[in-house]
């Protein structure tokens, strides 16, 4: 627009300049010139109104586009400063989260730790798997539950068992006792050993194992007091695992013993069955008590059913007497009616004798 405008003031001065330099006679191109000028100064005029008409449309249209687009900047940037701050809140508690999880952790190797210490000591792992041994029978049949089972058993023979399971005929009475060869087994497996160590170990570990079977099967399988059976319990699930899956002549050797050698999640399984068992026999026991109960039932249903049968009889015997008796009753009274009649039709006519 400002090139056109330039233009034309470029274009008026060209006329002036001609009509300056034209001769001054020649008066109607002069008045033609000034037409011409009063027109396009007009047109200038109207041009220069219309052109600032246009600016200022085009001003207003750009200020309210700007103004649209400074809402939506300014939208979008609340928008993602929420959602920055969102995250940020996110991660502030997800760093809280990890660090109280560190804290767990080092709190968990602090017990670990102390754990190794106390498994050291033979004495403290004794305790400790006769802890989880009566924490497992305690989940199992419920807590002093003597009935069941009991901790700590002296037998005849003085021996003590860590637990005796009083279980259902045939099995009978069951000792557990709770060993935990540890030592070797941490030699055995510590690959940081080298294998000159392990072996031996490994070894030692086999005695250990056959040892424990042979104490278990000695001690607490006592003909006409216990079970021909019995169970040895390893608290560490890694030397259960470790004996069935590299050690099976262990368990061959301890099924010759009569000896079963369960971890806690075996004895659990085990002990569950068996108090399935145990209330199952409780089950039939009471439907024994009930089959027993509804024969009696029966029999006193037999007895009722007779006398009422009786009473039956004894009922329509009195019936049939009380119809007799109606029916007699019925004739006595028409009787007397009749007697009635014949003495008042007796006593009309004495009083029509008398009249005459």
């Amino acid at each position: 627009m400002e090139y056109v405008i330039i233009g034309m003031l470029g274009a008026i001065l060209i006329l002036l300049l001609v009509l300056l330099i034209k001769p001054k006679e020649d008066h109607s191109s002069i008045e033609r010139v000034s037409k011409l000028e009063t027109e396009i100064l007009k047109e200038f005029s109207e041009f220069t109104r219309t052109i600032h008409g246009d600016f200022e449309n085009t001003n207003e249209k750009i200020e309210e586009r700007l103004r649209l687009i400074t809402e939506k900047v300014n939208e979008r940037l609340d928008e993602n400063f929420a959602k920055t701050n969102r995250t940020f809140t996110s991660i502030l508690e997800r760093l809280s989260k990890i660090d109280e999880a560190q804290k767990k952790i080092d709190n968990l190797s602090m017990d670990i730790v102390s754990l190794q210490g106390i498994l050291t000591d033979k004495k403290t792992r004794g305790i400790f798997g006769e802890v989880n041994l009566e924490h497992i029978m305690s989940n199992v049949f419920g807590e002093h539950n003597t009935k069941i089972y009991e901790m700590q058993h002296l037998f005849p023979n003085g021996t003590i068992a860590d637990c005796v399971l009083f279980a259902p005929e045939p099995l009978g009475t069951i000792a557990i006792d709770s060993k935990f060869p540890l030592e070797n087994y941490q030699a055995m497996v510590n690959k940081k050993n080298s294998m000159e160590v392990r072996t031996n170990a490994e070894k030692l570990f086999k005695l250990d194992m056959k040892k424990h079977i042979d104490d278990i099967s000695k001690k607490y399988i006592i003909p006409d007091v216990t079970s021909n059976q019995a169970i040895l319990f390893l608290p560490a699930e890694a030397i259960f695992a470790e004996v069935n899956a590299y050690h099976t002549e262990l368990l061959e050797y301890a099924y010759k013993k009569r000896v079963w050698i369960t971890s806690p999640t075996t004895l659990i399984s085990t002990l569950t069955t068996i108090q399935m068992i145990l209330k199952n026999m409780e089950r039939d026991k009471y439907a024994q008590v009930i089959h027993r109960e509804l024969q009696l039932l029966d029999s006193e249903f037999s007895r009722y059913r007779e006398r009422w049968d009786k009473l039956y009889r004894s009922i329509e015997t009195v019936s049939k007497d009380v119809k007799d008796i109606h029916t007699t009753t019925d004739k006595i009274t028409k009787r007397f009616n009749s007697i009635n009649q014949v003495e008042m039709r007796s006593i009309d006519y004495e009083e029509d004798s008398f009249d005459s």
